[in-house]
């Protein structure tokens, strides 16, 4: 009876003592890893993310705003960081939209006249990443370029709204990859 006794209390223990050690290990333990396969450096808290300027020619008049919007909203939804206007952890400057252009992209014989039988509409920004707890993650005039092609039967304001919806949020995809999962 004593000798049960005896190997019951060594069994609780055992498995006091191993109990303890893996939760130090747990906690002890820091990963850089994120959900979705983003990687946010350890002690990253805050990121801001500056206003997009225009700096081309053509653009329309809410570009700059639906995009930085964008960008605000994929790092809110995706992240855990807390948004400052300037100087965060992490910083998206100089944000600038650099073309914002229509161009016929195939042309189509009638005959007597060629004419354009889908557009394409071309958004090029260029951004700077700056990651102040790890410096070779930081980028600079980074340039990013998405389009969208529509029938020339539809004019650019006609589709202008879809457009920029599916470009957007195929330029801020890159954007997040670029500055998130090391693309």
């Amino acid at each position: 009876m004593k000798i049960q006794n005896l190997r019951f209390k060594i069994q609780k223990i055992v498995l006091a003592i191993t109990y303890s050690l893996l939760t130090i290990n747990f906690y002890s333990c820091k990963v850089n890893y994120g959900f979705k396969g983003i990687t946010i450096p350890l002690g990253a808290k805050t990121i801001s993310i500056a206003m997009f300027q225009n700096q081309s020619n053509l653009t329309a008049p809410l570009e700059p705003q639906l995009l930085t919007q964008r960008l605000r909203d994929a790092v809110s939804s995706q992240t855990n960081l807390a948004l400052l206007k300037q100087g965060g952890d992490l910083m998206f400057e100089e944000c600038r939209i650099t073309n914002y252009v229509s161009v016929p992209q195939a042309i189509t014989s009638t005959g007597t006249s060629d004419v354009a039988s889908i557009n394409r509409l071309t958004v090029t920004i260029k951004i700077n990443f700056v990651n102040k707890l790890d410096e070779t993650k930081n980028f600079t005039d980074k340039e990013f370029s998405k389009y969208y092609d529509y029938p020339s039967t539809q004019t650019l304001s006609q589709v202008e709204n879809a457009a920029l919806e599916q470009i957007n949020r195929q330029l801020v995809e890159d954007i997040f990859n670029a500055a998130f999962n090391n693309w």
